[in-house]
This record gives C-alpha cells, structure tokens and sequence, in this order.
C-alpha cells in the first residue's frame, strides 16, 4: 500500500509537470495517436447524454417533493425541477447544462483539432497535453494494457466531471429563472440552469455505466470462471483440512466482496454529489449573508475553493474507477505485467 501511495504522488507530479512542458512545443507532435485518442474521447462524451437520461423516472417523482422543499427551504432543492417534457421524459435543468457541457467539450476538441499540425500549438497543443498527460498518468498506476483498454472512458469520465464541476460556477447557473419574492429578496427556487452533479441521479447514472463497464472488462480479463475464482476461490497454496477452511473462510470473504462491489455505484455516486450539493449551497449561503451589496464578496474566496474542489473530485471519480479496474483485472498477486510493470518503467 507503501509503494502504491508513493506511486500514485509521483505519477501525479509529473503529470502536473507536463504542463510546463507543454508551452515549449519543440518535441514533435505524436500527432496521428494523440487524435485517435482524442477521437475516441469525444465518442465517450457523448455517453454524456445516456446518464443524464438514465434518472428520469425519479427525476419525475422527485419533482412534486422539489417543488415543496423549495416552499420551505432557502437553499438548493435536492431534487431537480422539471423545466420540460420530451414525450414522457421529463428533462430537467441539470440535465440542460450536462448537454451543454457535453456539446461544448465536443466542439472544442473539434474545432482545435481541425487542423492540426505536426508541431502542436495553441488549442491543439493544449487537448494534446491534456489527452497525453492523463494517458501517462493513468498508464503508471494501471499499466499499459489496461490504459489502451479503457483509457476511451477514464479520459473522458475526468474531463467531463472537471467541466461540468467548473460550469455549476458560472454566473447565470442556478441564479437566473423562476422564483419567489420573500423577506430577504428575491429568491430563485426553478433556476435554468443547475450543477449537473449536485443532481444524485447524474452521479449514480455515471456509477452504473461504470460498473457496467468494470463488469465487461472483468469477463474479458478473466473469463466467467476467472471472475468467479478471483472473489471465492481460495488464496495460497494449501492441502488437506486445511484447504477445506480455507475455502469456507474465502467463500464467506467472497460474499462480503460482492456486497461492497454492490455498494461501489453508491459511494461513488454519494461522494461526488456531496461534495458539489454542499458547496453550491455554501456558495449559495455566503451570498446571502452578504446581502444584496457585498454578497459577491462573501461568496469570492469559496468560488477558488470551489474550483479546486471541481478539480478534486474528478481526480477522485477517475482514479477510484480506475483502481476499482485494476483490482479485478488482476489475476493475482504475482500478477505485474499489467499494473507493477507501467509503474516501474517510470522511475
């Protein structure tokens, strides 16, 4: 667990570092990788607009209990409004800005990588960074093998959380639509816009098309037989009655596997959202006590912690799935070929 935290702090710090590389392009440009990667990444975001499809039933139910603790309650409401019906799908304003933030990203990498060039410079130089730095970065901790299997995803999850974490802080989102007038001003209670994760239906759908993805690449990994040895077979070589308590004790240690791997979507889900919830209402508290005059004020210095928070989390969100892969894609503990090898060949 040593070496894995060092790793992981080093593999950070030279990611970070590749940034100031980056405004010197002298090296040439692995041009032709770089965009099939990117090409792959801009294919993953539009899974962006899946999760945010995937809570609509309790986006629906939800609404009716919105619309009553906003009543009552000066803060953001747990539940999204509903803005407006596509058929039978509600669609919510979390909703509205994950679209946004999705189509954004999209034309931006297009539009930078339009023409590209050997020798990267500006828009391209930068998504070239961004793309090649979090490949190396992820390839240190899970290896080689596995980044060119699921970096598409890992990639993409960490850019689209980043930017839609940074967007919840934008002036017109959750300030700017219908409300009520009460004893300390106006107060927005169905804003237009709204964070896509301070909505759990966001982060919990972005946790199942994981674990539906995790399972995919455990079966590919191990095989069916493989996957099922990996959380009940026995650890070590045994014999006799030995053996026989050995496969009770790992049967039993199996069970309570599948259970925490069940719970995985939720922690998940639950951590991201709590973080983005409480720091809107944070936000959304330090502008009140302020009042109309110097509420941006109060609010300014918690707008930089938010920004590094956005930044956290996703480092967090991406890091968590991605060890969460590694754990089950390794056959066992002599296993290094795809985790231990990427990480040494960068000392």
């Amino acid at each position: 667990m040593k070496n894995f935290t060092h790793n992981l702090f080093y593999r950070l710090a030279a990611f970070l570092r590749r940034l100031s590389n980056s405004l010197f392009p002298s090296r040439q440009s692995t041009l032709f990788p770089a965009a099939m990667r990117l090409q792959r990444i801009i294919l993953a975001l539009l899974l962006a607009l899946v999760p945010a499809c995937v809570g609509w039933a309790a986006e629906d139910q939800g609404h009716g209990a919105a619309s009553h603790e906003a009543e009552h309650t000066s803060g953001l409401p747990t539940a999204a409004p509903v803005l407006f019906r596509v058929g039978p799908l509600p669609v919510t304003n979390s909703m509205v800005l994950t679209w946004t933030v999705a189509l954004a990203v999209i034309l931006g990498a297009q539009i930078a990588m339009r023409k590209s060039a050997l020798v990267p410079a500006g828009a391209q130089n930068f998504w070239e960074w961004m793309v090649e730095g979090l490949e190396g970065f992820l390839e240190g901790l899970i290896g080689k093998h596995l980044v060119e299997k699921t970096f598409w995803f890992f990639g993409s999850l960490f850019i689209f959380i980043v930017m839609t974490n940074w967007s919840g802080l934008f002036p017109l989102v959750g300030t700017v639509g219908w409300g009520q007038q009460g004893a300390h001003g106006f107060h927005v209670t169905h804003p237009l816009l709204r964070g896509a994760h301070a909505d759990f239906n966001m982060t919990f759908a972005m946790s199942l098309v994981f674990f539906a993805l995790w399972l995919i690449w455990a079966i590919q990994e191990n095989g069916v037989g493989g996957f099922l040895k990996h959380l009940f077979a026995p650890k070590g070589a045994t014999s006799g009655p030995l053996f026989v308590l050995m496969v009770v004790v790992f049967f039993a240690v199996g069970i309570l596997e599948v259970i925490s791997i069940a719970f995985r979507p939720v922690s998940l889900s639950f951590r991201l959202f709590g973080n983005i919830f409480a720091g809107e209402n944070m936000l959304e508290s330090m502008t009140h006590l302020g009042g109309p005059m110097l509420g941006w004020l109060t609010a300014l210095p918690f707008y930089f912690m938010e920004l590094m928070v956005g930044l956290v989390q996703g480092l967090v969100f991406m890091l968590l799935t991605a060890v969460f892969t590694l754990l089950i894609c390794t056959h066992d503990e002599s296993h290094g070929s795809h985790g231990d090898d990427g990480g040494r060949s960068g000392h």
